[in-house]
């Protein structure tokens, strides 16, 4: 990327970004460790990262970046759950359902009056949500698709928690994130009979770049890019996410699946279109 432009190379750091989000699912299941083990190894990975990469960034930190760190150690955990015991396609479409909830909670929060546009998304959404309990569902894969909804409440109370918290605490927030994960997972650790070389290196390859690699290229990309353009192209993620799962695992997600993701990412996109429209032409 050496001779692009600023703008292009922010593109491609953003397109990096969510391919290599988009891999977590097909990693996880593949993993014979289970959520708790899986949990621990990855964040340990990704928290070494973060203290190589940002350094002193990642002690910067007040209360708010705590409790941030609280929400985000939530949806990694809840995120592997539900991926171990419903389809992939379930658990990511899911979470991003975390858009949904910042629409619905935010005007709460801040005292702010409901956008037309955002009552439209959040009933359309909800509408592609119900598609994924219908149909024939195991006793384990209902609890799955719970663990995805509450992983997708927990992304969006960090995205609040984030964006009310100052810029320079961000990567600090991810970091004790994954370092309050790795702490409690510690008790799971002594039930792994064996830790395979497979296991070992799929769970580093998730913690470093799945996680730390992927967030650094993103927040590169962040700053040469518009929202808008990244919000859209990490779309990418929860596309590919169960496309990988099917090559690598074999694993088919349902119609309903299917389509509700479909309305859903479609709806939270199209929002997002309209919404930077709106914005520009003010």
């Amino acid at each position: 990327m050496k001779h692009l432009p600023e703008h292009q190379k922010g593109i491609a750091a953003i397109l990096i970004t969510a391919v290599l989000w988009s891999t977590g699912g097909v990693f996880i299941k593949l993993i014979s460790l289970n959520a708790m083990q899986l949990s621990f190894f990855r964040s340990v990975f990704a928290a070494l990262v973060f203290a190589i990469l940002f350094r002193k960034q990642v002690f910067h930190a007040n209360v708010m970046t705590f409790i941030n760190a609280m929400f985000y150690a939530a949806v990694l955990i809840l995120f592997v759950i539900a991926t171990k015991t419903t389809t992939a396609a379930n658990a990511i479409f899911l979470q991003y359902t975390a858009p949904i909830y910042v629409l619905i909670f935010e005007p709460l929060i801040n005292k702010t009056r409901y956008e037309k546009i955002n009552v439209i998304t959040i009933i359309v959404c909800f509408a592609g949500m119900l598609l994924f309990f219908t149909g024939e569902l195991t006793p384990g894969r209902v609890e799955g698709n719970i663990f995805g909804l509450l992983s997708g409440l927990a992304f969006a109370a960090f995205l609040i928690g984030m964006r009310k918290n100052k810029h320079e605490h961000q990567f600090s927030g991810i970091f004790y994130g994954n370092i309050f994960v790795a702490l409690l997972t510690v008790p799971f650790l002594f039930d792994i009979q064996i830790l395979t070389c497979n296991d070992f290196w799929m769970v580093a390859f998730l913690g470093i770049f799945q996680i730390g690699v992927a967030y650094a290229i993103f927040s590169y990309g962040l700053k040469r890019v518009y929202a808008i353009e990244a919000s859209l192209m990490s779309m990418i993620e929860p596309v590919l996410n169960p496309v990988w799962v099917f090559i690598g695992y074999g694993e088919i997600p349902s119609v309903g699946a299917v389509i509700g993701g479909v309305i859903i990412i479609t709806a939270i996109g199209f929002r997002a279109f309209i919404i930077e429209v709106k914005y520009r032409t003010l």
